[in-house]
């Protein structure tokens, strides 16, 4: 009977480091200002945009309060909220010879630099829901004529799709042909963003004087 009391018991493993780290993971929200900041000025844009026309008439201030937001987040995700949430982040870099890089990384999983999968699924879920909306909010404005709002509308996918190019590099690790289109469409997007800022700042004071 003791020998068969061994045999029972001697494959049992007490691992309380794995049921520690799970239970870590599955814990609430561990930076929740990150948290909170993540989706506060992408939605705060988007709340704005919808709902300008009825608490305002003026299109210019309208215009450059969701810009601003836009700028906000797009600053916030790149630089903050991704490194805290998820241990990644993307940014470029200009060598001596003046080409430009652009770098992504992932942090290497910790105890003491580990996100939980609360912030992930928080994170994830903005970057890619937001975009979309904000997609739909060009067809609409193509099929309502308001071709005024058309470049705030490009600004908001421009920003929005560069953040979320850049992080699902970091993820995939930077690499290969797909590391080549994502630096080529986030320089792109940068590009044009600028452009069509002082495009639309033009038209914004046109429309204003009218």
């Amino acid at each position: 009977v003791p020998q068969a009391l061994v045999d029972d018991t001697e494959d049992v493993s007490l691992d309380f480091g794995n049921e520690e780290e799970l239970a870590f993971r599955k814990a609430k929200i561990r930076h929740p200002l990150a948290t909170f900041f993540h989706l506060f000025f992408r939605v705060s844009a988007i709340v704005t945009y919808v709902s300008c026309d009825w608490f305002s008439r003026s299109f210019v201030g309208c215009f450059v309060t969701v810009l601003l937001l836009l700028s906000f987040d797009f600053w916030s995700v790149k630089n903050v909220t991704g490194r805290l949430m998820v241990g990644l982040r993307w940014w470029n870099q200009i060598d001596e010879d003046g080409k430009s890089h652009w770098i992504f990384e992932a942090r290497k999983v910790s105890p003491n630099h580990m996100a939980t999968e609360a912030e992930a699924r928080i994170f994830w879920l903005g970057l890619i829901i937001c975009p979309v909306i904000w997609i739909m909010f060009f067809f609409s404005t193509l099929f309502s004529l308001k071709l005024k709002w058309l470049a705030l509308v490009i600004a908001g996918i421009s920003l929005q799709a560069a953040n979320l190019y850049g992080y699902i590099l970091c993820k995939m690790g930077g690499e290969g042909d797909i590391s080549k289109v994502a630096s080529s469409f986030l320089s792109q997007t940068v590009f044009q963003t600028v452009m069509i800022f002082q495009e639309s700042g033009l038209l914004g004071l046109d429309i204003h004087k009218c």
